[in-house]
């Protein structure tokens, strides 16, 4: 880890590295995710289960890196980069959920706050069953589930992630617990049909495929944005979007659910079978595509949401 983090900073000597996150990311911040490469699946998932969303935890995730790219320079000690990375991405997620449209819709069906009587600790072996219920915790008691009992952290890193003390973090760990146990059933979550949408993404994947771009640029505002995972966050109008599918490896695009919203997925051919990669995340306003979030580096979101079918 030491050599990864000198071998990166040695890249940027006598360079400034770009702060601006528009247009192409450069290969500094590339030669940063490499570094970090090991921590990134654990992070999504900490960020998904914060957030309620793997899409979501994703785009958080990735503004969370680009954070730490930026403040780099002032992690001197390399054993501290695991809890550094957590500590951004759930100030990330914080901020998220304190979002007021967020919060409608992360944390509808919150348990109440009425005291419950104390349980069992879950502890570490609850695995993906709270993984999947913490989301109607209140967002401390949420983080100290997730952080205790699926990612095995001490209370004292606990408590410093989340601003609190080892007495706070085992006294939310108790209400979320309880609350946990005492929630219902859930119901399977059913997908919210937007037949505008649909329609839209049909058209959209159908031009896709057929690699007619300028009738895929007809779909989209001029002002539309795209973010491609790892490389490119601006307008579609100036990236090279396009361009890399043209000469990419095989590959088509097709409608697809995924935890109750409508994507598109891409499938890669491996060998003679078609098999899903990454999803992208297409956003419209008044009929017209003005944002697109491309997941092609990603494929622990669809590996999550698998896991969690």
């Amino acid at each position: 880890m030491n050599q990864q983090i000198r071998k990166f900073r040695e890249t940027r000597q006598g360079i400034e590295p770009r702060l601006d996150p528009e247009g192409l990311y450069d290969i500094r911040y590339r030669a940063f995710l490499e570094t970090v490469s090991h921590m990134r699946v654990r992070l999504h998932r900490y960020c998904a289960r914060m957030t309620g969303s793997a899409l979501d935890g994703e785009d958080i995730m990735q503004e969370a890196l680009f954070e730490a790219y930026r403040k780099i320079g002032l992690l001197d000690d390399a054993q501290a980069l695991r809890p550094w990375l957590f500590r951004i991405a759930h100030n990330r997620c914080i901020d998220f959920i304190r979002n007021r449209q967020a919060r409608q819709r992360a944390e509808a069906g919150y348990a109440s706050d009425e005291i419950v009587l104390p349980v069992e600790p879950a502890g570490p072996g609850a695995g993906r069953a709270i993984e999947r219920l913490v989301v109607h915790l209140p967002p401390k008691e949420r983080a100290c589930v997730l952080l205790k009992d699926v990612f095995d952290h001490s209370l004292d890193e606990i408590a410093e992630l989340v601003g609190s003390t080892s007495g706070g973090v085992k006294s939310a760990l108790n209400r979320g617990r309880a609350k946990l146990a005492a929630l219902p059933a859930q119901p399977v979550a059913v997908p919210v049909h937007d037949l505008g949408l649909e329609r839209l993404l049909g058209r959209y994947v159908e031009l896709f495929n057929a690699r007619d771009w300028d009738g895929v640029r007809a779909l989209t505002s001029a002002d539309a944005r795209l973010r491609v995972s790892d490389c490119y966050n601006g307008l579609l109008s100036r990236s090279p979007y396009f361009v890399e599918y043209e000469r990419g490896e095989p590959w088509r695009m097709r409608p697809d659910v995924v935890e109750g919203e409508a994507v598109l997925v891409v499938d890669r051919l491996r060998g003679e079978d078609w098999q899903p990669a990454y999803p992208v995340r297409v956003q419209a306003t008044g009929g017209v595509i003005d944002r697109i979030a491309d997941y092609y580096a990603c494929p622990w979101i669809l590996e999550m949401v698998f896991a969690d079918g």
